[in-house]
């Protein structure tokens, strides 16, 4: 098996994409530290991985605390004798529009989302750069945060600073050999499970069917198992080369998004006033402005709920 030998954590594992890569990442041969809240959905993950021949343990602890991470690489050390692999998934969503924003709204995605991400890779590339160990650490994003939504200030904010992170990480880290990569997952989840676009998908998954075409092909949308396949790959030795890179992954399709460059340069002798940007703005901004948000295509007839 690919990851034979190697140990890993992966946050936010009790259900959902956390569990599918904690399952993957055991079938491919890895020991794995299963964390959530939820004492049940982490005990049940871990019985899912055991009964499949895997090896699993569980940490119940809220992600963000730098104990929790302290806890997470202990446990990784103290159970199997070392830390390999970091998948930090862990989240919530606390979705309303800018002005209804409370700051326990914004503080808890944030502490979450992106102090949870700090404060658990600090602890893994710790433990690793000091035993020489030339890890993997998967960090997961969002399209919110590659494009922004409606309704998701802190999402939003939180998924694209964990990009912003990685490609950090990955300076820091490369002298050491630890490859840091980003995944932005498409996948049916709580969250699409409510938007009526995606109903015909989610209607198709909970059936046990196959989802329809349009939604695998042309949405790049599908299940929790078609996100896990990536993770598994990232963690291995084959994708030793790879780090600083935000991957893109959901039903049949695979991307990599590209880092932020200049779309559009112009100058203007002894730099740029009022008056010179009122007379060469328009000019400058026309036909070079940048959407915001994701774009979806129309429903095909039948698959229109």
């Amino acid at each position: 098996m690919e990851l034979d030998g190697k140990v890993a954590i992966v946050t936010g594992s009790g259900r959902g994409l956390g569990l599918a890569y904690a399952q993957e990442l055991a079938r491919q041969g890895a020991a794995v530290v299963v964390n959530d809240v939820d004492a049940d959905a982490a005990a049940a993950a871990v019985a899912s991985i055991e009964s499949a021949g895997g090896r699993a343990v569980a940490v119940v602890a809220p992600v963000g605390p730098t104990e929790t991470a302290r806890q997470l690489v202990q446990t990784a050390v103290d159970t199997y004798g070392g830390l390999d692999i970091l998948v930090t998934n862990a989240g919530v969503l606390r979705d309303t529009v800018l002005w209804k924003m409370s700051d326990d709204d914004f503080d808890t995605v944030i502490g979450i989302h992106l102090r949870g991400t700090f404060t658990c890779v600090r602890e893994a590339a710790t433990y690793m750069r000091e035993n020489g160990v030339a890890g993997r650490i998967i960090c997961i994003g969002s399209p919110t945060g590659q494009r922004g939504n409606f309704g998701q200030t802190n999402y939003a904010a939180a998924k694209s600073g964990i990009v912003g992170m990685v490609r950090t990480w990955a300076l820091e880290l490369k002298r050491a050999n630890i490859a840091v990569n980003a995944v932005i997952p498409v996948a049916a989840t709580a969250m699409t499970a409510t938007v009526p676009y995606f109903a015909a998908a989610v209607e198709a998954e909970a059936k046990g069917e196959p989802m329809p075409a349009f939604f695998r092909h042309d949405l790049g949308f599908g299940t929790s198992d078609d996100v896990a396949g990536l993770i598994a790959y990232l963690a291995s030795d084959a994708a030793a080369g790879v780090s600083g890179q935000a991957i893109g992954v959901g039903g049949d399709r695979l991307q990599l998004w590209s880092h932020p460059e200049p779309v559009h340069t112009a100058y203007h002798d002894g730099g740029w006033t009022f008056q010179s940007l009122a007379a060469e703005f328009p000019a400058f901004i026309e036909g070079n402005q940048q959407s915001v948000g994701e774009k979806f295509p129309p429903l095909p007839d039948d698959l229109q709920r």
